[in-house]
């Protein structure tokens, strides 16, 4: 059902695959005009090679110290940055979401009018990708505060080949002839992360970003005092669709459940197909929205769950009743219902393996209940 293997190591993402050398990097930060099929020479402005790092780097990249030496220089804050950007020319910005202001807008704003030629890149935490997605979806004048986002901990080389261009790379030796890259080299890197972590047939994310995502979010909870809430769930009797009418119809009761769940979920909410047709969501805190005292005093280990996710669950299980799927023919209609189990941090679980394997415990309990329903971890009734 849920996640019953230890998994301690972190998901590789693609773009770790693709290695830089020094040479490359040479290449990029140099003059663009560059043409010698020689070994890439230093560009005689040191300033145009510059990559700006700012923030926590330790929060960002796993080998740290790499960045902390030239050609990158870091700027522990955004005032410092911002300054420092203004008096110098830099190739690259890397900005550091964890810990950052709450203005982050307003500061990119001001790093991109001191460095208009500047690739701004996100570096952020999963639980930080909305809020990145907001960013580069906003534009002042027709001009984003940022071009791209990186999920991190991440390898230095990762975030290179990030700010690499199109056909930056130079020949490394005389006997060496130019290597010609591809114009849609940089798409086809971004279709590749994306496939590493979404699901092909829903959309979803997938088994590998859910499970490091939640790992990710119940560690930020426990240091913000909030709330995560696992919902797994599957659909009721799939195999019988599957044999009865096909796999193709399969395939559209799992697509059109992923996109009720998404309609039902809020923004910041984290849908997933885990396997066949199962499916986890990941409920958390609203970033944007400042926790009172008194909220955090009545978040205790034996506090009730969180009432959102609850309602976000009973409203789905109603809307995927109502669906009419056509290649189920005229009897389609008021015949899906799915089963789940829902267990909340802190108070049924402190790790993300006692939250699978306490909400899995509760979804065997529904089935065996009789279906149709999805039980709370500790609860004496199904919502």
């Amino acid at each position: 059902m849920s996640e019953k293997e230890e998994n301690n190591t972190k998901p590789v993402f693609i773009k770790d695959e693709f290695r830089t050398t020094r040479a490359e990097l040479d290449a990029l930060l140099g003059p663009a005009n560059q043409q010698s099929a020689v070994r890439v020479k230093k560009s005689a402005d040191p300033n145009t090679r510059k990559i700006l790092l700012i923030g926590d780097v330790s929060r960002a990249f796993l080998d740290a110290d790499a960045v902390r030496e030239p050609p990158c220089q870091v700027q522990a804050n955004m005032p410092d940055a911002i300054e420092v950007a203004a008096k110098n020319n830099f190739a690259a910005i890397g900005v550091v979401m964890s810990g950052s202001s709450a203005k982050l807008s307003s500061a990119l704003k001001a790093l991109r009018a001191g460095n208009r030629d500047a690739k701004i890149i996100l570096l952020a935490q999963m639980h930080e990708e909305p809020a990145a997605l907001k960013l580069l979806g906003s534009a002042s004048n027709g001009t984003r505060p940022a071009d791209d986002y990186l999920i991190c901990p991440i390898q230095t080389t990762s975030f290179y080949k990030s700010i690499m261009p199109v056909k930056s790379q130079e020949a490394v030796e005389p006997s060496v002839p130019p290597v010609a890259v591809d114009a849609g080299i940089e798409m086809k890197i971004k279709q590749l992360e994306e496939l590493a972590t979404t699901d092909e047939l829903t959309g979803l994310k997938n088994r590998r970003y859910i499970w490091e995502f939640s790992r990710q979010i119940i560690e930020h909870a426990r240091k913000e005092n909030g709330r995560v809430t696992l919902l797994i769930f599957d659909i009721d009797n799939f195999k019988h669709y599957n044999d009865v009418y096909g796999h193709s119809a399969g395939d559209e009761v799992l697509e059109q459940a992923a996109v009720l769940m998404r309609r039902c979920c809020r923004g910041h909410d984290v849908v997933g197909r885990i396997g066949g047709d199962e499916f986890a969501v990941i409920f958390w805190d609203d970033p944007k929205r400042k926790t009172t005292g008194t909220e955090t005093e009545r978040r205790s280990a034996m506090a009730e769950h969180p009432k959102e996710p609850i309602f976000i669950a009973k409203r789905f299980r109603t809307e995927l009743e109502k669906t009419e799927l056509g290649l189920l023919g005229p009897e389609g209609k008021g015949v899906l219902t799915i089963s789940g189990g829902l267990a909340s941090f802190p108070r049924d679980g402190s790790t993300i393996r006692q939250l699978f394997e306490q909400a899995d415990t509760a979804l065997l309990e529904a089935k065996r209940s009789g279906k149709n329903r999805i039980y709370l971890v500790g609860g004496n009734n199904s919502v």
